[in-house]
């Protein structure tokens, strides 16, 4: 039982990182807010339009691969994810009305959240894919384990892409929903 322990590939842990960043905006009303959000925010490559907030994904890494005994086996797995959060921050929020200021602050919030959790989906599918490539068999040659390695990266990253997409309708879907309830219980909380 020991002897199995010892030679159980290890636990996928992919290197990860993340960074922020802040684009300033002004405005002294919700109306100037949305227009400032819509005018100086991230410009995404998937929609092509401006968003409140964004998060660049790149994922990369190394696979080694061992000949032995005219088999070719998986040496060393590492699958990397780099994050980069682009968030707003409004300049004029020390003056805000308390109104306005609560509104700030509940969608402030939600925009973070929202793309943490982008960062966390891709987290997830680097923990994923390196797994799986960690689980690959032997093969005859190398060749066609460097086949496999390729569709099964292939096959992560257009299942990430997927989810990250679903993430997003969903979440425009239930956004007024969520920004009222986040509003309600942060005056609830203020009285």
């Amino acid at each position: 039982m020991l002897l199995l322990g010892l030679t159980a590939p290890l636990a996928a842990q992919p290197v990860v990182s993340k960074t922020y960043s802040y684009f300033s905006i002004g405005g002294k009303t919700a109306e100037e807010l949305d227009s400032e959000l819509e005018r100086r925010g991230p410009l995404t490559r998937h929609t092509g339009a401006r968003h409140p907030g964004a998060t660049e994904i790149k994922f990369g890494g190394e696979v080694s691969y061992v000949e032995r005994g005219g088999r070719c086996s998986i040496g060393a797995v590492k699958v990397t994810v780099r994050t980069h959060i682009i968030l707003p921050r409004w300049r004029n929020r020390g003056a805000a009305t308390g109104n306005l200021a609560r509104i700030w602050d509940a969608l402030s919030a939600d925009i973070k959240r929202h793309e943490e959790r982008h960062a966390e989906i891709a987290r997830t599918h680097a923990r994923s894919l390196e797994a799986r490539l960690l689980a690959i068999r032997p093969a005859n040659n190398c060749d066609i384990l460097e086949a496999r390695v390729g569709d099964i990266s292939r096959d992560a990253i257009e299942a990430h892409d997927r989810e990250q997409i679903r993430f997003d309708m969903v979440e425009s879907k239930n956004f007024d929903t969520r920004i009222m309830r986040i509003l309600k219980n942060r005056s609830v909380s203020a009285n």
